[in-house]
Protein backbone atom coordinates (compact mmCIF):
# COMPACT_ATOMS: atom_id res chain seq x y z
CA UNK A 1 0.00 0.00 0.00
CA UNK A 2 0.89 3.29 -1.06
CA UNK A 3 -0.08 6.41 1.23
CA UNK A 4 0.81 10.00 0.36
CA UNK A 5 -0.07 12.91 2.65
CA UNK A 6 -0.47 16.19 0.99
CA UNK A 7 -0.09 19.54 2.48
CA UNK A 8 2.85 22.13 2.88
CA UNK A 9 4.12 20.32 6.20
CA UNK A 10 1.51 22.08 8.78
CA UNK A 11 0.60 21.18 12.10
CA UNK A 12 -2.46 19.24 10.64
CA UNK A 13 -0.79 17.82 8.09
CA UNK A 14 1.51 16.49 10.70
CA UNK A 15 -1.64 15.17 13.01
CA UNK A 16 -2.63 12.92 9.79
CA UNK A 17 0.00 11.37 9.24
CA UNK A 18 0.36 10.78 12.94
CA UNK A 19 -2.93 9.43 12.92
CA UNK A 20 -2.15 7.54 9.56
CA UNK A 21 0.40 5.47 11.61
CA UNK A 22 -1.71 4.75 14.37
CA UNK A 23 -4.18 3.33 12.24
CA UNK A 24 -1.94 1.51 10.42
CA UNK A 25 -0.60 -0.13 13.13
CA UNK A 26 -4.13 -0.98 15.20
CA UNK A 27 -4.96 -3.01 11.28
CA UNK A 28 -1.79 -4.18 11.47
CA UNK A 29 -0.68 -3.36 8.05
CA UNK A 30 2.63 -1.68 6.86
CA UNK A 31 2.50 1.03 4.13
CA UNK A 32 4.87 3.72 2.45
CA UNK A 33 4.07 6.90 3.48
CA UNK A 34 5.46 9.64 1.15
CA UNK A 35 5.04 13.77 2.32
CA UNK A 36 3.41 15.61 -0.59
CA UNK A 37 4.76 19.35 -0.06
CA UNK A 38 5.07 20.68 -3.23
CA UNK A 39 1.80 22.47 -4.46
CA UNK A 40 1.82 21.81 -8.08
CA UNK A 41 1.92 17.74 -7.57
CA UNK A 42 -0.98 18.46 -4.49
CA UNK A 43 -2.89 20.52 -7.06
CA UNK A 44 -2.52 17.57 -9.38
CA UNK A 45 -4.31 15.66 -7.83
CA UNK A 46 -7.49 18.08 -7.95
CA UNK A 47 -7.00 19.13 -3.90
CA UNK A 48 -7.73 23.07 -2.97
CA UNK A 49 -7.87 22.15 0.05
CA UNK A 50 -5.23 20.57 2.65
CA UNK A 51 -4.32 17.98 4.86
CA UNK A 52 -5.30 15.45 1.98
CA UNK A 53 -5.03 11.50 2.26
CA UNK A 54 -4.16 9.38 -1.09
CA UNK A 55 -4.23 5.57 -0.56
CA UNK A 56 -2.67 3.72 -4.02
CA UNK A 57 -3.45 6.85 -6.26
CA UNK A 58 -6.82 7.51 -4.96
CA UNK A 59 -7.76 10.51 -3.09
CA UNK A 60 -9.65 9.53 0.04
CA UNK A 61 -10.64 13.05 1.46
CA UNK A 62 -9.36 16.57 1.79
CA UNK A 63 -9.78 19.48 4.09
CA UNK A 64 -9.69 17.79 7.30
CA UNK A 65 -8.52 15.23 10.05
CA UNK A 66 -10.10 12.19 10.39
CA UNK A 67 -9.91 10.45 13.57
CA UNK A 68 -8.04 7.09 14.05
CA UNK A 69 -11.56 5.30 13.22
CA UNK A 70 -12.41 6.98 10.31
CA UNK A 71 -8.71 6.82 8.96
CA UNK A 72 -9.08 3.04 9.39
CA UNK A 73 -11.95 2.08 7.21
CA UNK A 74 -10.50 4.07 4.61
CA UNK A 75 -7.17 1.98 4.90
CA UNK A 76 -9.24 -1.65 5.10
Amino acid sequence: MNIKILGPGCKKCKKLEENTKKALGELGLEATIEKVENMEKIMAYGIMSTPALVVDEQVKFSGKIPSVKELKKYLQ
